[in-house]
C-alpha cells in the first residue's frame, strides 16, 4: 500500500467517524428518533450554544473596554427569552416567563462578576458568586419541579459546573492567558451541548404522545 493510499484511508475513517458522531443525539441514533424530537434537540442546542458563544462575544468586549459589550450584553439578554419562550408550548406562558426571569437573572449576575473582576474588587466578586450560585439552585428548583425527569441534583450539577466553566474563561481573558481561554471556551461549548441534549431528552420523556412522528 503506498504513502498516498494510507493517507486516503485514514481521511475516510475520520470521515467516517465525524458522520457516525454527527448523527447521535442525547444517546440516541436518528433510528430511534422521530423527525419532531430531532427537530426540538437541534433547536435547543441552538438556543444554549447562543447562549455560551454570546456570553463569550460579552466577556471579550468588556475585558477589552470595547464600545460592543453592550450589544452584546444586549442579544445575551434577547437570547434568555427564547429560552423562555420555546419552554411555553410544554409548560405555559407563565413558565415560560419564570424561566426567562431567572435566566435574564443568571446574566446580570455574570455581568456584574465580570466587572467587580476586572476592577480587583475580591468583596464584590464573592458577593456576585454567592448570587450566582443562589440563582443556579433557583433555576434547578424550577426545572425540577417542571419535569420529573429534570432531577433537582443532576440540573444543579450541571448549571454549577457551567459557572465554574465560564468563571474559568472569564479568568483567563482578563489575565491574557489566550491557551486557557480557548480550552475553557471549548469545554464550556461541549458542555452545554449535554446540557441542551439532558433538557431535550426529559421534555421528549415527559410528553411522549407529541413527539410520535
Amino acid at each position: 500500500m503506498t504513502r498516498s493510499t494510507r493517507l486516503l484511508l485514514a481521511l475516510s475513517l475520520v470521515s467516517l467517524a465525524g458522520c457516525s458522531s454527527a448523527m447521535t443525539v442525547g444517546g440516541m441514533t436518528p433510528a430511534t428518533q422521530s423527525p419532531s424530537s430531532v427537530q426540538l434537540h437541534d433547536a435547543m442546542r441552538k438556543l444554549w450554544s447562543d447562549h455560551v458563544v454570546w456570553t463569550r462575544l460579552y466577556i471579550i468586549a468588556a475585558a477589552a473596554n470595547d464600545a460592543s459589550a453592550s450589544t452584546a450584553a444586549a442579544r445575551l439578554m434577547r437570547n434568555q427569552e427564547d429560552v423562555g419562550n420555546a419552554i411555553v408550548p410544554y409548560y405555559g406562558a407563565a413558565a415560560g416567563a419564570k424561566l426567562t426571569d431567572l435566566l435574564k437573572q443568571h446574566i446580570s449576575i455574570a455581568v456584574d462578576l465580570v466587572a467587580a473582576a476586572k476592577a480587583g474588587d475580591n468583596a464584590k466578586v464573592a458577593d456576585a458568586d454567592r448570587r450566582w450560585h443562589a440563582n443556579a439552585n433557583d433555576l434547578a428548583t424550577f426545572l425540577s419541579g417542571a419535569n420529573p425527569n429534570w432531577p433537582k441534583a443532576t440540573v444543579l450539577a450541571m448549571l454549577n459546573q457551567h459557572l465554574a466553566l465560564t468563571t474559568q474563561e472569564a479568568t483567563a481573558r482578563l489575565q491574557s492567558r489566550w491557551a486557557d481561554d480557548a480550552s475553557a471556551f471549548d469545554s464550556i461549548f461541549n458542555q452545554i451541548l449535554g446540557m441542551a441534549d439532558a433538557l431535550s431528552d426529559g421534555i421528549v420523556k415527559q410528553f411522549p404522545a407529541r413527539f410520535t412522528t
